[in-house]
């Protein structure tokens, strides 16, 4: 295993992570590597250009104003998001840029942040290059980086740049089935592998402490998403949902008597509210990606509030057990949906959810894997098609049903005995072809699908 299960939950800025969190990241890196070369004094001017899905639909998220709060030294997970447009609107306006808080560069947005709309870089869909001049206009750097998904950078010569150190571990794991073996083989629940393997890292108070931290930002983003009213960002203006649909729920309690399905009601809210508190730029946990932020979320509230005996250690295991699942996507096919579709975000979210809402319920091992299997077959063949190149419409809704689906694989699973003919690791394969012959235009470039057809309605 080479990821921590913090690579897979990472605490940044809406509304994407790999358009928004990967860019800024991107930003950052560049900066310092200049830093590293005592080069800073000497940069006048930069000029940035982004490709392929970044290209085509960056500007609808954001990724011009996460590369300029980059080159600040700003981190996703560190900024003050009430500052993000104070920056924006200062660059904009004085046609600068201060490099980590400190040297004065000359950029124009409008000229040196260029939108490559048909053109891609050779390693991934979502690729950047960064270059800075000195007075004379002659080149002191450039680089290449790639926003791969879920935050995850890597440059040019495809080297991770914000993950934890590649370390041994107790229990290294590859596939499901290796997962499935060690379980058997030491006795241990996912959860507890997993903890193992984080040890290695930092302690095991350090390991619940941040767990219970990307706990606590979940719920503080759930909460601002169903108390904050108003329209969204963009041309579209959509009205957020989740503030009414929580009056009502609040102020009529009485229907959950009269209608068993109302508790899908409050899941829906959960999911709502993240992702429109995401759509508008607000923090969220990249779960595993900021387009399905939702959905873990949504399924964790669920498990707190409507599981008798529901507790802290329940809530540590979910995310342990999710992020195990997650790391075996990532590692052996991609949670990038501009390169295999929302199958890859919301479908990733969903089996990850399940997995780990079956293992907090009691469920075996084969039942975890068997949940997770069922969440992802369900969104095989998932397209990315954003309308407007917002993560609005469909991805705010796609979240809560993905939540909801993600219930029902658990319980599907949990009716079992853990044998099924589909096992994880096909379905995660399944998915990576399936990615592989979708059309690049429903892959997050907003050239196909409800992209195109809606605004021609």
């Amino acid at each position: 295993m080479t990821l921590s299960v913090f690579d897979i939950f990472k605490v940044g800025v809406g509304p994407s992570s790999s358009h928004t969190v990967g860019p800024m990241i991107a930003a950052v890196r560049f900066v310092r590597r200049l830093e590293e070369a005592n080069l800073l004094q000497q940069v006048k001017r930069l000029h940035i250009e982004l490709f392929g899905s970044l290209g085509a639909t960056g500007f609808g998220h954001a990724s011009d104003t996460a590369i300029m709060v980059g080159l600040f030294g700003h981190l996703p997970d560190q900024v003050d998001c009430e500052l993000i447009p104070i920056l924006v609107e200062q660059v904009r306006q004085e046609k600068k840029v201060l490099l980590l808080n400190q040297f004065p560069v000359f950029f124009d947005p409008d000229k040196d942040l260029v939108f490559n709309l048909r053109e891609t870089l050779p390693q991934h869909s979502n690729g950047m290059r960064f270059k800075a001049f000195d007075e004379n206009g002659q080149q002191l750097m450039k680089k290449e980086y790639y926003s791969i998904g879920g935050g995850f950078v890597v440059n040019c010569d495809g080297l991770k740049v914000n993950l934890s150190p590649d370390k041994p571990v107790p229990y290294p794991f590859n596939s499901g089935e290796d997962l499935l073996k060690l379980s058997e083989q030491h006795q241990l629940s996912i959860a507890q592998l997993m903890m193992a393997n984080e040890l290695v890292y930092r302690s095991k108070e350090e390991v619940r402490e941040k767990l219970l931290h990307i706990w606590e930002v979940m719920q503080a983003c759930v909460k601002r998403g169903y108390t904050k009213e108003g329209f969204l960002p963009g041309g579209f203006k959509v009205k957020r949902r989740a503030p009414a649909l929580y009056q009502r729920l609040r102020d009529r309690p009485e229907e959950c008597l009269r209608d068993p399905l109302s508790m899908l009601d409050w899941v829906n809210l959960y999911a709502l509210a993240v992702n429109e508190e995401n759509a508008s730029g607000g923090r969220v946990v990249t779960a595993p990606t900021n387009g399905a932020a939702g959905v873990i979320p949504a399924v964790l509230h669920y498990y707190e509030r409507f599981i008798p005996h529901a507790n802290e250690q329940g809530i540590i295991d979910f995310l342990l057990t999710a992020g195990a699942i997650g790391i075996l996507y990532k590692e052996n096919a991609s949670i990038s949906g501009a390169e295999v579709g929302c199958q890859g975000e919301v479908g990733v979210a969903c089996s990850m959810a399940a997995g780990a809402l079956a293992a907090v319920l009691g469920g075996t091992t084969q039942q975890v894997e068997n949940a997770a299997e069922i969440g992802m077959e369900h969104n095989l063949g998932m397209t990315c098609d954003p309308v407007g190149g917002l993560v609005q419409v469909p991805c705010i809704e796609r979240n809560a049903m993905g939540a909801v689906k993600a219930i029902n694989a658990a319980r599907l699973a949990l009716r079992g005995d853990g044998q099924h003919l589909v096992s994880l690791d096909k379905v995660i394969l399944t998915m990576k072809q399936t990615g592989e012959d979708m059309k690049s235009t429903y892959k997050e470039t907003s050239r196909a699908g409800l992209a195109v057809n809606i605004p021609e309605c």
